[in-house]
């Protein structure tokens, strides 16, 4: 919804009232108009106003009185002083009082658009700030209540949906199997179904099978005993013994080897397992969760993942949408991950302008929640004077959104004719030059001119 841009204009003489209300309403203004203080402060107790013209000599009050009386009942009211009684002492009072500018009459249209425009502009940033601010303490009092990373704040539907989820199965001793792109956040829920177990007085154990050589990451999870193969120097008694009696949280299982998954699958029937090089069978008490990053259709069809193992461990399936389809869960992990690295760095915590704020909505982070922790530990660094503007943030955050994820190659597959080409080359070269016309006219071979005629030709927009 376009916000309406009203202004009231406070002046005695009739001319001036008709002249300014025809040059305002032609830029877009609303107006209002007032011959007395009386009738202004009436106006603006029965309709809000986004700022008010204001003249001096008023045929019932001083101007610098009303004035007074429009910063007491409405303190963040721009007001600009247009008056032809412009002696030096009129001025001081009028700024001193409170006032956004002083104008004399006759004044130049285009400087007192100007005037409107910057002041209504700050105005907004104001507000803006204001409300990012009272959300953020908002959601710093719900982190403050909620642990750091057994109990995250979310905000969007799905995923207060999957937290309800959470709540009904995680004292149970189902199998849970977490799927979602890199850097999504499988790991913290995994951490979430733990804290809120039966297990959580015992840490999960954590096995990423895509951390280790095929060659080790058996012995890691079965252990092994002294001498069971080269190198074995001593007895390790793996991921299964350590989990006992807590969870095993077996991150990318897509990557653990078939073989290796068919093992697995036996101790999970029957209970039980054996170290390498071990003759003594030993019980496996533990719940486990497991997480991947690749389709589970896929992982099936490429046979990367067992289908017996699959339908062992998927007694609960949670899918976790990438962060760009839940918007609403990037202001509290701002709020949190500011003030976690402002804490860091013994600083203190920065504000987010708004116009940098709305550069981190309208981004979408395709490395999810990992890439904005990342980045909002790069504003932190970076922030001066407890202020992230927008120039704080990474290079690919503050790119307009139609330059964003604009890879270095195009699929042939995804070019059909020589304009899709052209197109794609163009928004290549204005990423690669992060928007800057010039260097990319240069980079494409091409005068400037030419290159603005194929931004509108191709509804480019920046």
């Amino acid at each position: 919804m376009k916000e309406i841009r009203r202004i009231l204009i406070i002046d005695d003489e009739r001319p001036i009232l008709l002249t300014l209300e025809a040059l305002l309403g032609r830029h877009g203004f609303e107006t209002e108009t007032a011959a007395t203080a009386a009738a202004g402060l009436k106006a603006l107790k029965n309709k809000s106003a986004s700022l008010v013209l204001l003249d001096l000599q008023l045929p019932d009050v001083q101007g610098l009185e009303i004035l007074d009386t429009i910063k007491a009942e409405w303190p963040e009211m721009p007001v600009i002083v247009l008056t032809a009684h412009d002696t030096l002492n009129n001025a001081i009072e009028s700024i001193k009082r409170g006032a956004y500018h002083f104008v004399s009459k006759p004044y130049a249209p285009e400087e007192l658009l100007s005037l409107v425009e910057k002041a209504l502009e700050k105005q907004s940033l104001l507000r803006e700030t204001r409300k990012l601010r009272a959300r953020t303490e908002e959601l710093e009092k719900r982190l403050e209540i909620a642990e750091t990373r057994s109990n995250p704040v979310f905000q969007s539907k799905s995923m207060q949906e999957i937290e309800e989820l959470i709540n009904s199965m995680a004292p149970s001793e189902a199998n849970v199997l977490i799927t979602g792109e890199s850097g999504v956040g499988k790991e913290v829920i995994a951490n979430l179904i733990h804290h809120r177990s039966r297990r959580s007085e015992r840490p999960m154990v954590k096995l990423n099978c895509a951390a280790f050589p095929q060659t080790m990451i058996e012995g890691e999870l079965f252990g092994y005993v002294k001498g069971a193969f080269t190198g074995a120097m001593n007895d390790f008694p793996g991921m299964i013994a350590e989990a006992h009696g807590s969870t095993l949280f077996l991150d990318e299982i897509s990557d653990m080897p078939a073989d290796l998954q068919t093992r697995f699958l036996r101790v999970l029937q029957e209970r039980e397992y054996r170290p390498l090089g071990s003759t003594k069978t030993l019980k496996a008490d533990f719940r486990v969760i497991a997480a991947t990053n690749r389709p589970i259709a896929k992982a099936l069809a490429e046979n990367r993942l067992r289908s017996d193992l699959y339908y062992r461990i998927n007694t609960f399936q949670i899918d976790l949408p990438p962060l760009r389809d839940r918007k609403q869960d990037i202001p509290p992990m701002v709020a949190f991950f500011v003030k976690q690295f402002a804490q860091q760095l013994g600083k203190s915590e920065p504000e987010i302008a708004p116009e940098a704020f709305q550069k981190l909505l309208d981004y979408s982070w395709p490395g999810n929640v990992r890439e904005l922790q990342n980045a909002i530990e790069y504003a932190v660094v970076l922030a001066r004077q407890s202020i992230i503007g927008t120039k704080e943030l990474p290079r690919e955050v503050q790119l307009p959104p139609a330059l964003q994820q604009i890879g270095v190659s195009v699929p042939a597959q995804g070019v059909q004719t020589l304009d899709d080409m052209e197109r794609v080359t163009i928004l290549q070269a204005l990423a690669q030059c992060h928007g800057n016309k010039k260097k990319a006219a240069e980079l494409l071979g091409i005068q400037r001119p030419t290159l603005y005629n194929k931004l509108k030709r191709y509804a480019i927009e920046l």
